[in-house]
């Protein structure tokens, strides 16, 4: 139980795929200038990351080494198409705002990475904890990062209003706050990361 708890938790703080092992910084950078849009893209790579690990951690032991990165791809886009119709079909006005960058799932770093250095190598329940909990601190990653850049740059958390339009820094929804907020926030992990190790 131990050990499933830590496999499922490591990707929130100790192995954060945005702030620590720095992947995915397309997406990360590009469609987070809401809290909204961040989660919408964390649960759809989350969603493709769980379950593509699953069916690599199945196929392992079938798959000829020569060609596994082919199979490996393979199956991540038959699972992106599966959200990416999801998305339509049921939230199509995020599905309209995350646009391109559904289907990009499928050349996402942390996606590839994790089915080859894990699900590749571990079994069925490990590779869907490994997924799920990157997949969440994926999310989490996207959400404080949009959440920072629409509280700073429009007021409002969610669509939600929470200081009027005096304040607001409309650089947070542009390209530069969006590398601005990563650094500051990749750095607060850096320093948390370090006082874990300390303990």
């Amino acid at each position: 139980m131990a050990s499933s708890l830590k496999e499922f938790t490591k990707g929130f703080i100790k192995e954060n795929p945005t702030y620590v092992q720095v992947l995915g910084m397309c997406p990360t950078l590009a469609v987070t200038t809401t809290a909204m849009n961040g989660l919408g893209m964390g649960l759809a790579t989350t969603a493709v990351l769980s379950m593509s690990n699953v069916v690599i951690s199945i196929l392992r032991k079938a798959v000829p080494e020569k060609i596994r990165i082919p199979i490996f791809i393979v199956v991540i886009a038959t699972f992106v198409t599966i959200v990416d119709l999801l998305m339509h079909g049921f939230t199509y006005d995020l599905w309209k705002t995350l646009g391109l960058f559904i289907p990009l799932i499928v050349v996402n770093c942390i996606i590839m990475g994790r089915a080859e250095s894990f699900a590749s190598k571990n079994g069925v329940w490990r590779s869907f904890l490994d997924g799920l909990g990157m997949g969440l601190g994926f999310t989490g990653s996207l959400v404080l990062l949009g959440s920072v850049r629409e509280l700073l740059g429009s007021g409002t958390i969610f669509g939600i209003e929470v200081w009027g339009k005096s304040f607001n820094m409309f650089l947070m929804i542009l390209p530069p706050g969006a590398y601005i907020t990563l650094g500051l926030l990749a750095g607060l992990f850096s320093f948390i990361g370090l006082k874990l190790k300390k303990k």
